[in-house]
Formats: structure tokens, sequence, C-alpha cells
């Protein structure tokens, strides 16, 4: 049960939320909405007592049980005794810990079967055992199986796997957990669709308290009982699905719009009567006076006329031209030791050309795209750049921006080279005033995504190389990236599991992984698009 009690919450001295009231009660599936930037996984970071030095709260939270939680960013080398990925996923339980004691244990009983050593052993083996120990191995088979992880990566070093193949093993270690308080910041990022069903069975089933932050529309209809919408600073409460929530908050405006209509014709009657009377006789005049108080209480208690969010629309510049093929790759091998993950990709792209490049996670697409970028060297083979051509680089993990300085110092000043071009760029992807100045650092996952694509827009790149630009974006910012990038007439590799984004974007090639077949596009590859 997760109690919450007139929480605010600060970033970077920025009020996000304010005096928040909520209760999510055992079997409750709540789900946190709101645009990016409303303080989402700020507020999430403070309910799980893990929030970073630049989050600031007032007010109490109470959680009653175990809590398993999914961050946003997984933890750098895994939570395990070693960095394995077996040993991360246990550790949600403490076994990794109790099968290290279990082999000391027996090391020393098999040294000295003393009363101590057989006595630390039988405890150490009976936690185990109560723990589920021996049955984990098959529990996590079922898991992978379901969220589509191969098995022998349990095996691999937790920082060695991919995006997706991270999310899927921290998925893993949350319901491993079996706690009674679940709380998930955008589980299904990098999932695909059969990952996505069999993650949204497990949810429908959890007995517990869920409290989940997320972008995805069909998991929140299907799963969810309760939305609590974050915007403005303030906590809306609607019981039901998303698509409930969808038509009680369009019911909910529509009703506040016709009220703060109603109010201000009576306030303006009211005032239009009394300055007709106020320079008329003496009881006039009090009249008038009495109909200016009452003007002024109904202006107090007034219901404000919500304004409608206006539509997301970002913009690039218009690129240089750039030669004939901007991009050649030549038989590119890319190996870590001996698992190699790219063989011989060969690719060659005109001038305006959009290729998708199509695979599972772990198939080596952000590796491909490092080497395209120069940030990493291949085993083997060529990258060149053609004629005029200059690269600008979206990482899957945002690395290209500095986490230490601010939005505003981050965004080349060699094209922008005033600050207020600078400031009036990022407020066109959604960081305007404090937001610009604020550490890169402190930015939500959807407002670094936004600073990464300004930077973008601020270079002088006719060549753009994207590894996922659209996770944790919301809805309408992932459709005004589709849009603005299916109007640029530069050149764009990318890689993407949004359908929706990569139809947008109107593709020209295809690379698919891990075949490494180069093809024009084909309306058949949106199905592998989806795929994880």
């Amino acid at each position: 049960m997760i109690t919450v009690t007139n929480v605010s919450v600060s970033v970077a001295g920025r009020r996000l939320v304010s005096d928040a009231s909520f209760v999510v009660n055992p079997g409750d599936k709540a789900a946190i909405v709101g645009r990016n930037g409303a303080g989402k996984s700020s507020l999430v970071s403070v309910l799980v007592g893990d929030p970073a030095a630049h989050v600031t709260s007032t007010g109490e939270v109470q959680i009653t049980g175990t809590v398993g939680h999914l961050p946003q960013m997984p933890v750098p080398g895994g939570l395990g005794v070693d960095p394995s990925a077996f040993s991360h996923v246990l550790s949600a339980r403490g076994l990794d810990a109790l099968d290290a004691t279990m082999v000391e244990s027996r090391q020393l009983m098999a040294a000295a079967p003393t009363d101590e050593h057989i006595a630390r052993f039988s405890e150490a083996e009976e936690r185990f055992r109560t723990l589920g120990g021996y049955e984990a191995e098959s529990d996590l088979a079922r898991m992978a199986e379901g969220l589509g992880l191969p098995q022998d990566l349990l095996m691999e070093d937790a920082d060695s796997l991919s995006g997706g193949q991270r999310r899927r093993l921290d998925l893993m270690r949350v319901l491993f957990q079996s706690p009674s308080v679940m709380i998930l910041d955008e589980p299904t990022n990098h999932l695909d669709v059969p990952a996505k069903r069999w993650l949204m069975d497990q949810l429908e089933r959890f007995p517990g308290a869920l409290l989940i932050v997320s972008h995805d529309l069909a998991l929140l209809d299907r799963a969810i009982t309760k939305v609590l919408r974050l915007g403005d600073g303030r906590i809306e409460e609607y019981k039901g699905s998303y698509s409930s929530y969808q038509e009680q908050r369009a019911q909910r405006l529509d009703q506040q719009q016709r009220l703060a209509v109603r109010q201000e014709r009576e306030v303006v009657r009211l005032s239009t009567l009394a300055d007709s009377m106020r320079h008329s006789t003496a009881k006039r005049a009090r009249t008038a006076k009495s109909l200016d108080r009452r003007v002024e209480r109904l202006r107090s208690t007034q219901t404000q006329a919500v304004k409608k969010e206006r539509a997301t629309r970002f913009a690039l510049p218009e690129p240089a031209r750039s030669g004939q093929t901007p991009l050649s790759v030549s038989d590119v091998a890319v190996s870590y030791g001996a698992l190699q993950v790219l063989r011989h990709v060969s690719l060659s792209l005109g001038r305006g050309d959009r290729a998708v490049v199509v695979g599972r996670n772990g198939a080596g697409k952000s590796s491909l795209l490092r080497c395209i970028a120069g940030v990493q060297v291949p085993s083997r083979g060529t990258v060149s750049l053609g004629h005029n051509t200059h690269l600008g680089y979206f990482a899957q993990e945002h690395e290209q921006v500095d986490l230490e300085r601010s939005a505003l110092e981050n965004v080349d000043d060699a094209v922008l080279v005033n600050e207020v071009d600078r400031r009036s760029l990022l407020g066109s992807f959604g960081l305007a005033g404090e937001l610009a100045g604020q550490r890169a650092g402190s930015l939500s996952g959807g407002e670094r995504a936004k600073l990464g694509l300004a930077m973008l827009a601020a270079g002088w790149a006719n060549l753009l190389v994207l590894d996922e630009p659209t996770n944790n974006l919301d809805p309408p910012s992932i459709a005004a990236v589709g849009q603005m990038l299916g109007r640029w007439p530069g050149t764009v590799v990318v890689v993407s599991h949004d359908r929706t984004f990569v139809e947008s974007l109107e593709p020209t090639h295809a690379l698919l992984l891990p075949s490494e077949r180069f093809d024009l596009w084909r309306d058949e590859y949106l199905d592998q698009v989806e795929i994880r």
C-alpha cells in the first residue's frame, strides 16, 4: 500500500509537484501520466526514497510491505555480488549473497566440520530454500522466455548487455522479487509486442499495489484501474482505464470551460451594473460598492478556463548540400572478445536517403551506429563520409549530453552565437525559461532526449545518426519528432522500434540484422520494427 500526503517535489529549485496526496491500495494498478518534464520520474524517486541530489521534497510517504522498483535508467554494474546478469536478478531476494555464503560454508565444513561451520551452512541453506533458491533457475527461465531474453545472456556481465536486453533483465529482477508493492518507470521501453503482452499478463495478475509511469497507451488501457494525472504541479485522480480517463478528463475540462464562461459573464454583468450606478445618487453609489464586493468575491473563487495544450512541433534547420553519397560502410565487423555481433555489414546511402536499421536487441544495431558516428572503432572494415558531409549523432543513452553542464551550455555556439538564439532553439524543443539553465543531469529522460535533438538542430549536420530518438518521449513529442524528420531534406540512419515514428519517417532503405542484408524499404518491414 502506498500513501502519499501533501508531497511537494522540486528539481534544481523548480517546483514540479505541489501538495500531492493519493493512495494506492493492494489490487490497485495506478498510472502516473503527464507530459515530459511534468515531474513523474522525480516524484517516483521520492516515493522509493532515492531522490537525486538536485531533487528536494516535503510531505509524507508511507509504503507498507516490500517494494520492487524499476528505475528508468539501469544501475551500472548491476546489484549482485558479482557483475553477472544472473547475480543481478538473484539479488532481488538476497539469493546471490546466500549462495556465496553457502559456498564459503561448504568449504569451511570440508576443511573443518565443526558444529559452528555445520550450523552456519544449515542456516544459510534453509534460508536459501525458503526464499525459493532451488526453484530460481526454472523461474528465471520462464521469465526470460516470456520477455524474449536469451537464457545464455544471464551468464554475461550485466553491463555487456544492450539497452533492450538490460531493460528485460531489470524487469525480471523486479518480477522475481515478488514484492507487495511495485513501482515501475517506463517498463515497456525496448520491449516488442510479444514481451509487452506477456508483461501485461503479469501485471494484471499482480495482487499487490502497482504504480507505473508509462507512455505506452495500450499497456495503460489494459492493465490500469486508476490514473493519476500530473500537470501544472497538481495531481488529479481518475478511476478506471486510460481510455476512461481520457473521456472523464474531456468532460471535466468541458464543465470547467462552461462554468468559467458563466462566471465571467456574471462578473461582466455585475461590473457593468455597478459602473452605471457609481456616479448617481448616494443610495445607488452604495449599491455599486456592494456590487463591487460581489465581483471581488466572484473573482477570488472564479474557475479559470483551461488552456488547451499547444501542439508539439520541432524543426531542424535546412542542411547544407552534401555530396551525392554522404555515407559508405564497407565490410564492417564488430567483436567484443569472443562475441561477434557484426560480421560483414556494407551499405551506401545517397543524399536524402532514410535508412532504418531493423533487428532484435543485441543484434548489433547500436554498435553499428557508434561505428558510423566515429565513437567506436570497428574490429574490421571502414566507414567513409562523402564530400561536404557533416554528421550529427544521437546516442541511445544520451552520451552526447554533458550532464554536468546546463542545457544552454550543451548547445553548440558555433552556429547560434547569441544566447538569445540558443534559448529560442531550446524553447522550441520544450526547454524554455529556467529549464535552459538547469544542469542536464537533473532533466528528466524525456527532457534529456529533447536536449539531444536541440543539440543536433544547433549544428551543421546533414547526416543524422539516431539511436532510439523517441525513447522516454511522450506521444505528442514522438509524433513531432517523426514529422520533423519526415520534412527534413538531409540523410538519416536510425534505429527505432516505434512503428508510428518509422512510418512518419517514410524510409527509403532498411538494413536487416542479424542477416546483414541492405535493401530498399518495404512496408512489410514495419512488422519487424516492433520486434526487439
